[in-house]
């Protein structure tokens, strides 16, 4: 049975490596992540070790090994979000969600990823969920800002 992964791969030539990093780009943009059928999928179509298509994957962090959660949170680490505590505000999400940055929670509602720059300086320390933009930030907003999440979570049951 031919998955979408097969069916993307179709479209690049055999045994050519360096076409792997436009592969899992496009891989991770078909799926939303890097599944691990993917690894074992793309080395027999480039011949290639899975071990090395997953150690490319983990160089760069511009692939995820697990899908976001429903509400993806933004981080901002820039320059004026640094200066003004965004450090804390990451520190305090990682604790509540229980995860660290780049993973999702177990009941794949929240995922945290560290951005450096969102361009929304004058709003700093600011984070994104899912485009929703949440302005001036402090380790003790955090748990509000997440509850609204969740109540909408229960609202839509």
């Amino acid at each position: 049975m031919k998955t979408r992964i097969d069916e993307y791969l179709a479209e690049f030539p055999k045994n050519k490596q360096e076409s792997l990093i436009p592969i899992l780009q496009g891989i991770q943009e078909q799926e939303g992540y890097l599944p691990e059928e993917a690894f074992v999928k793309v080395g027999q179509h480039l011949s290639i070790p899975t071990s090395k298509i997953f150690g490319v994957a983990t160089f760069y962090n511009q692939f995820r090994l697990e899908p976001n959660g429903k509400y993806h949170v933004q981080v901002c680490r820039g320059t004026a979000c640094h200066v003004l505590g965004s450090a804390t505000v990451l520190e305090e999400m990682e604790k509540q969600l229980k995860i660290k940055a780049g993973s999702t929670t177990k009941d794949g509602l929240f995922s945290i990823e560290v951005v450096a720059c969102i361009g929304a300086c004058g709003l700093a320390p600011v984070i994104c969920i899912n485009g929703d933009f949440h302005a001036k930030v402090t380790p003790e907003s955090i748990e509000e800002i997440f509850n609204q999440y969740r109540n909408q979570e229960e609202s839509n049951d």
